[in-house]
């Protein structure tokens, strides 16, 4: 049991990041590539969510009144030709967000969906690409890209314990992109 071997204090806070992405069509999304990304963005979000939470599967690591963070995606809002498959299981991040956040409400958990919009980072695949940034930038109210920073600022808000009254809300961090 995970809490048994669980040495120290109860956790505060949760936050899922699982990032696996696939540049693929309908036409060209294998069944390998499927699995890849459920497992990922699905399966492996829900089991660590739940061997954090619940008691009876020897969980309960996170503290009453903690908080879970999942990161979904702009994607689910906005689209690109190529990213249905990912954003379809960041579809499921979307709707687990609010069962989760009913289901872990007695229990003063909370349970948000930070959503980021194009972000510069290794893992979108055109960092530091001056013309693939520009596009991005064009296409956002605020004129620029994210950077990780912006989204480890939204998220910390969402833990703040001033957003104490803040669940099952998908929160979009894209500086308004595509609006």
């Amino acid at each position: 049991m995970l809490a048994e071997q669980w040495a120290g204090a109860p956790l505060t806070a949760v936050v899922n990041n699982a990032g696996q992405g696939a540049d693929t069509t309908l036409a060209t999304t294998d069944a390998d590539t499927l699995d890849a990304l459920y497992a990922t963005h699905v399966r492996g979000v829900y089991l660590l969510t739940q061997a954090l939470t619940a008691p009876e599967n020897g969980g309960a690591l996170l503290a009453d009144g903690g908080a879970v963070v999942l990161l979904g995606t702009g994607l689910t809002r906005f689209v690109h030709v190529g990213r249905d498959a990912y954003a379809a299981m960041k579809g499921a991040v979307d709707v687990l967000t609010r069962y989760w956040a009913q289901e872990l409400g007695p229990r003063g958990i909370r349970v948000n969906q930070v959503a980021p919009g194009p972000v510069e980072t290794a893992f979108s695949g055109w960092e530091g690409n001056e013309q693939v940034r520009r596009v991005f930038a064009d296409g956002t109210a605020l004129g620029r890209s994210a950077t990780a920073d912006d989204i480890a600022g939204v998220i910390a808000g969402v833990l703040d314990s001033g957003a104490a009254w803040v669940t099952a809300q998908r929160i979009e961090a894209s500086g308004g992109y595509r609006l």
